[in-house]
């Protein structure tokens, strides 16, 4: 699976925060394609897509399958809740993150850095939103990965502080990556809002995919 060759047909990368990097076009038509088929097979797992319940109640939007490792708020488990394996982790995913990396920092992950291990596979329809949140569940602090396929959105990047300003919405559309390590690697950031029926026609996707993958830092 190739990323788009940026003199072609991406964008410069563009530094929204320091060590937050959003790669416009990254992946090519027939890479996206490739990926929402995968996404569908692996939706169809023993887990399947699922809307989380948060602790005090609440139910999320988005549509959700883990992959290596399953999340619940707010942890990692090796088995869903019925006690079955989670579906494991695709090398195709841990090869692209690393390439995603080199290409968002300009050099691939250092010698000894955390593998990536696990991906959390979301679906936004329409009136799906994704609050003001940290990915701090892993005890890594390796950059995280994040892909969109489909329709466009505005991704909120925040601060590191509180879910509140400062913030930058970003539009995020089909194919591009955004990378976020280092001193932004728990920023808050959340989803506001999709624009539905912006997807590429030939991708034969109604909504929005967003694969992120990160690295766990767990074992066994």
């Amino acid at each position: 699976m190739e990323a788009m060759d940026e003199a072609l047909f991406g964008s410069p990368p563009v530094e929204v925060a320091p060590g937050a990097v959003h790669l416009p076009g990254w992946l090519a038509a027939d890479a996206q394609a490739d990926l929402v088929r995968r996404c569908r097979d692996w939706a169809r797992g023993p887990a399947g897509m699922r809307r989380h319940t948060m602790p005090r109640g609440g139910v999320m939007s988005v549509q959700m399958v883990s992959l290596g490792w399953h999340w619940s708020p707010y942890s990692y488990t090796r088995t869903l809740p019925d006690g079955a394996p989670v579906q494991p982790f695709p090398d195709l995913l841990g090869d692209l993150a690393a390439r995603a990396v080199a290409d968002a920092y300009g050099a691939p992950p250092p010698a000894g850095a955390d593998p990536y291990d696990v991906a959390l596979v979301n679906f936004y329809d329409a009136d799906a939103r994704m609050g003001m949140h940290q990915d701090r569940d892993e005890l890594s602090r390796e950059p995280v990965v994040s892909l969109s396929l489909g329709d466009t959105c505005v991704f909120r990047f925040g601060n590191t502080e509180t879910r509140a300003r400062p913030h930058t919405d970003v539009e995020l559309r089909s194919g591009d990556l955004f990378v976020f390590g280092g001193p932004s690697r728990m920023a808050y950031h959340g989803v506001p809002r999709t624009r539905p029926g912006t997807a590429p026609p030939g991708l034969g996707l109604d909504g929005r995919l967003n694969i992120t993958i990160r690295a766990s830092g767990l074992r066994g």
